[in-house]
């Protein structure tokens, strides 16, 4: 059984900047302060924990003066900042520099709204870390829809700026702008703030999936690029699983298949899908 890993799987290139972020620090103090998981892969995060690195909630900010404090390429609202200089604390910010492009888009964009008496509508997953931080920029008054029907709290009679969590489907980002023009709204923009690497990694993803009779798909079960990027899989080849790591495995998976794929999220770490790789070819 031929096993391949997707060449163009793995972390985008703001999880690189953070990780690598993060390592020079641990390499250097041994201990490091990170506020929430620096990715969402669990194996990942347990790797850099043995290492010295601590997961923090903003709850822990208080007990912390003085410390260092990484913030991840998610991002964090403009609060965080205040916050951390309140206490002193010296921030390490590892936040992508499309997610940091982004926030000052919509900050400038919720000054205009306020003067004009519009609103800010952010298309994306309410409670993740980036949209938290997007959402910070317009002092929390951002209207957050998770899908392109999910319309009711826009108002079309009064101006309307769209943008985007960076990470989301192009597709449904498309669907959304397409409701809202129907709503006839008096003055709506939409900006077109989803990652390249992101939109462009579906394709490419497809063309793998459909070179393989099976197709494993490693992401931590709290990736929503993981989520998303595994369903747009599915969708063209139905023998694609979901795992975490290699012990997920499942032996009828590969029942009378000449070929497995593995690939994953962009939060998904090299090192993990080579594991799976290394499994797979312990038993075949």
């Amino acid at each position: 059984m031929k096993i391949l890993i997707d060449d163009n799987a793995g972390y985008c290139f703001g999880v690189v900047k953070a990780i690598g972020a993060a390592e020079a620090e641990l390499a250097a103090e041994g201990s490091l302060y990170c506020l929430g998981d620096i990715v969402h892969n669990s194996a990942e995060v347990e790797r850099l924990r043995s290492q010295g690195l601590r997961v923090i909630d903003h709850r822990d900010l208080e007990g912390l003066r003085g410390h260092k404090v990484l913030i991840r390429a998610h991002g964090e609202p403009p609060a965080t900042y205040r916050e951390a200089e309140r206490l002193g604390i010296r921030l390490i910010d590892a936040t992508c520099p499309i997610v940091l492009a982004l926030q000052g888009r919509i900050r400038r964009g919720y000054v205009e709204m306020a003067a004009r008496g519009g609103q800010i509508v952010i298309f994306g997953r309410r409670g993740h870390a980036e949209v938290v931080g997007l959402v910070g920029q317009t002092d929390g008054t951002a209207i957050v829809v998770s899908s392109p029907d999910e319309l009711d709290a826009i108002d079309p009679a009064r101006p309307i700026r769209l943008y985007s969590q960076t990470t989301k489907s192009r597709d449904d980002y498309r669907r959304l702008i397409a409701n809202i023009q129907a709503l006839a709204p008096v003055d709506f923009v939409a900006y077109d703030t989803i990652c390249n690497r992101m939109a462009g990694r579906t394709g490419e993803l497809a063309a793998f999936a459909r070179s393989v009779d099976v197709l494993l798909f490693v992401a931590g079960a709290n990736s929503s690029n993981g989520h998303y990027l595994f369903e747009h899989c599915r969708a063209v080849q139905p023998r694609t699983y979901l795992i975490g790591g290699p012990a997920e495995v499942r032996p009828e998976w590969l029942s009378g298949a000449a070929s497995v794929g593995i690939s994953g999220a962009t939060s998904t770490p090299r090192w993990l899908m080579e594991e799976v790789r290394d499994v797979l070819s312990s038993k075949c």
